[in-house]
């Protein structure tokens, strides 16, 4: 019991310092940064249409549109680091269901043909996930369409304010709070448009599990994946309330491993989200993500890929175990 309290107090030390380096960086830091880097002007998002799949072209002209014209502004500002992100967008390769240059920046894309597909899946990023660092979650989707195939749908989801790694918001669930009512209202949108057989998984990663996880009882998903998770607010599977099966994986040089899996109030708030998914106590389905660290669960090459391919197939029974 000694051992048990004494690595209990060393992993709340740990927690309090994380929180007070976050209290330093949005005290300090954060307003210096807002005041050296002035609002970057953009329109507005494009009109759209209700979601069909006759709407589909429509709607990704528009945002490609609506992009161009982001980047245009973006470097008439002086801002070309933005100016190049939305450029990209509105590349006539790319797909977007939506596209918002204003502030960090939003965006949903599409890889592969949604109307026909019968597999879909939904990833929903992490931390310092912003329209200049989104070539990340682009490529991840990508390497993941790659090993589907072409009967498969894969969309990467910017649809929230993601919390800086270095800010006191990557702490609380209040990013999650603002950001799953509107994963839940894409997925009733997108459940509308491709029909009830369509097989959906929501996959989500470090931050984005915790806003999954305050999506889980509303979503319409045959499968919820957690890698690389912190935490999810929650202190059991059962407790996300979702018919969903449950899946958690964790690689072996991830260094989330050493976040607290915890939750303590602190200056008025709950700091840290609880339960480790990947411990039994969670009660996942726990899966084989090999040697990769934080940012390789969707590496090409990697067990972890494979794994979530799988997942994705409906091919359960052949997802290695960890």
């Amino acid at each position: 019991m000694g051992g048990a309290g004494r690595g209990r107090r060393r992993r709340l030390g740990r927690l309090r310092r994380a929180l007070l380096a976050a209290l330093v960086v949005s005290v300090v830091v954060a307003p210096l940064s807002a005041a050296t880097r002035p609002p970057i002007p953009a329109p507005p998002p494009a009109t759209l249409a209700p979601l069909s799949a006759a709407t589909l072209p429509g709607t990704y002209a528009a945002n490609r549109a609506n992009a161009a014209e982001a980047s245009r502004m973006a470097a008439a500002h002086g801002d070309h680091g933005r100016a190049t992100a939305d450029h990209a967008m509105a590349s006539p390769s790319r797909n977007l269901l939506a596209f918002d240059g204003r502030g960090t920046g939003q965006a949903i894309e599409v890889f592969g043909d949604l109307a026909a597909a019968e597999h879909i899946a939904v990833l929903v990023p992490g931390t310092d996930t912003t329209l200049e660092t989104f070539g990340r979650l682009h490529a991840g989707a990508l390497a993941l369409h790659q090993r589907t195939g072409p009967r498969t749908a894969v969309i990467a989801w910017l649809g929230y304010d993601t919390p800086r790694m270095l800010s006191t918001a990557v702490l609380t669930t209040s990013r999650a709070e603002q950001g799953a009512p509107r994963l839940e209202r894409f997925l009733r949108e997108l459940r509308r448009m491709v029909g009830p057989l369509p097989r959906v998984s929501l996959l989500c990663h470090s931050y984005g599990t915790v806003v999954c996880a305050r999506t889980a009882a509303a979503a319409e998903v045959q499968d919820i994946v957690l890698v690389g998770s912190p935490g999810t607010g929650v202190d059991s599977a059962a407790a996300l309330h979702t018919r969903a099966r449950v899946w958690a994986a964790r690689g072996a040089d991830d260094w989330i491993a050493d976040v607290p899996h915890t939750r303590v109030g602190l200056f008025g708030t709950t700091v840290g989200f609880g339960t480790d998914p990947v411990s039994p106590e969670y009660g996942a389905h726990v899966f084989a993500a090999g040697d990769g660290g934080h940012s390789d669960y969707f590496k090409p090459g990697s067990t972890s890929l494979a794994n979530l391919t799988r997942i994705v197939l409906g091919e359960s029974p052949e997802v290695t175990h960890a």
